[in-house]
């Protein structure tokens, strides 16, 4: 039985009325950065929630403002816009203890003219000093206001009945749609990263097919991390995730930057499958090394797009190619072999070959080897190189097994091999991963001694 589509319901209003709070609440999760500074939120963010006893795709959305469309504001609102166009119920915000605005009463003809199904959600709406504000927003003409507390759960009750009443009850076979749920394909996790600037939104959008990130020359634009649900081109179920620049330690200032970045570390844990966006025309900066040192160390596949490779001149790309190389086998030789995918997102030159690189770093990350033929690898890399002697003795290793994979996990027995030498220890890493085909994959390997149950003690 084909999956269906859920309704969408969309959370609109202009800045700082509450939107991501409201988001956040029905979401029963914190999704989406949540500031008293305006217009923290610039990229349409989703999540499956339910919602007046539906299950629904649920939109936070950007504030809606009066500005050119050139500016990041118009953006904004465009974004904003065709979240509306593509919702089959909107949720119009305003500020219970400001009261009516002339910016509200603007974009609520806008919403009348659009035709969508709407529910004026009168916000901050706690105390009697909001009791105006829901007086006025009667004046909006777009039916009974419902008068919540996103803050601290108030009023949610109606909000829950109006939404059912207008999206109508869940169809008849929701149930058995709820029971296939476990049997649906699950989504690859993932997380687009990399510095301010790099590009990563304009890749996201061009993956996408559409402009949905927010983009521009303007750096640090994406504030807050954003998951979308997407089919790549073989049909694949994918969770894309674009995520704020991440600059250095030093350089974040401010409370929200550093909720900015918090986000973006949280995506990157949460990732299987980690894109590095670099500048091709100044790649490989010490923050670069940073993040996939961090995406190394929890454990997540990584692969390289090396973007805007357009304004690199034709007769220097092997030379860049070359100290690109150089830079990551020096820096990064933890993750050695690394794909490194050469693209423009903002003309799409070799973004196709970007999401078969990503599925087979997924696929390495998730590989098993068996017992025996690692054994039979494992025997012939030590005839190859022998261990080398510690404390004037041979250190005697017996086998190998494969504990766990993503990332893949080796423990090694052996009399004494708990003191194997690091150096040796990379040599068997390196090993495994040219032999079994694990590049830009972290390796863990343990070691585990015997014990003579003879010797003292």
């Amino acid at each position: 039985m084909a999956e269906r589509p859920r309704p969408v319901v969309a959370i609109v209003g202009r800045p700082n009325v509450g939107k991501s709070t409201l988001f956040n609440r029905l979401a029963r999760r914190r999704l989406a950065i949540v500031h008293d500074q305006p217009g923290v939120t610039r990229d349409r963010k989703e999540a499956e929630a339910i919602v007046g006893g539906r299950d629904v795709t649920l939109v936070d959305t950007a504030g809606l403002e009066e500005a050119p469309p050139e500016t990041i504001a118009g953006r904004m609102t465009a974004g904003s816009e065709r979240a509306v166009d593509q919702a089959d119920l909107v949720l119009f915000v305003i500020d219970g203890r400001a009261g009516l605005t002339p910016a509200d009463e603007h974009f609520a003809a806008w919403l009348r003219r659009k035709g969508r199904p709407l529910v004026v959600v009168v916000n901050k709406a706690e105390g009697r000093a909001a009791a105006g504000g829901v007086a006025e927003a009667y004046a909006l003409g777009l039916g009974e206001p419902v008068a919540i507390s996103a803050e601290h759960g108030e009023g949610l009750g109606e909000l829950h009945a109006r939404v059912a009443e207008l999206l109508g009850p869940p169809p008849e076979d929701d149930a058995e749609e709820a029971e296939a749920q476990a049997g649906r394909e699950r989504p690859l996790r993932l997380a687009v990263v990399g510095r301010p600037n790099a590009g990563k939104s304009t890749l996201v959008n061009r993956l996408l097919g559409e402009e949905r990130m927010l983009t521009g020359p303007e750096p640090g634009i994406t504030r807050d991390s954003v998951a979308t649900p997407w089919r790549d081109p073989e049909g694949r179920l994918v969770r894309l995730v674009d995520t704020a620049g991440l600059r250095k330690r030093a350089r974040v200032t401010g409370e929200l930057e550093r909720l900015s970045t918090a986000e973006t570390i949280r995506s990157l844990k949460e990732a299987e499958v980690v894109v590095l966006v670099l500048d091709a025309l100044a790649p490989l900066e010490g923050q670069d090394i940073a993040i996939a040192t961090l995406a190394e160390r929890e454990g997540r596949a990584l692969v390289i797009a090396l973007n805007k490779w357009d304004l690199v001149p034709i007769a220097e790309r092997d030379a860049a190619r070359r100290l690109l190389a150089d830079r990551l086998e020096a820096s990064l030789a933890q993750l050695r072999g690394m794909p490194v995918v050469p693209l423009s997102a903002l003309t799409g030159a070799g973004v196709e070959k970007l999401v078969p690189a990503v599925w087979k770093a997924y696929d390495a990350w998730n590989t098993r080897v068996p017992t025996g033929e690692l054994n039979r690898w494992f025997e012939a890399a030590i005839a190859r190189h022998p261990p080398p002697l510690v404390d004037g003795r041979r250190l005697k290793l017996r086998y190998i097994t494969q504990a766990k994979a993503r990332p893949p996990t080796f423990v090694i027995f052996g009399t004494r091999s708990e003191l194997l030498p690091d150096a040796y220890a990379r040599y068997l890493v390196n090993a495994i991963r040219d032999d079994f085909g694990l590049q830009g994959v972290p390796i863990r390997l343990s070691l585990r001694g015997t014990k003579n149950p003879y010797a003292e003690g």
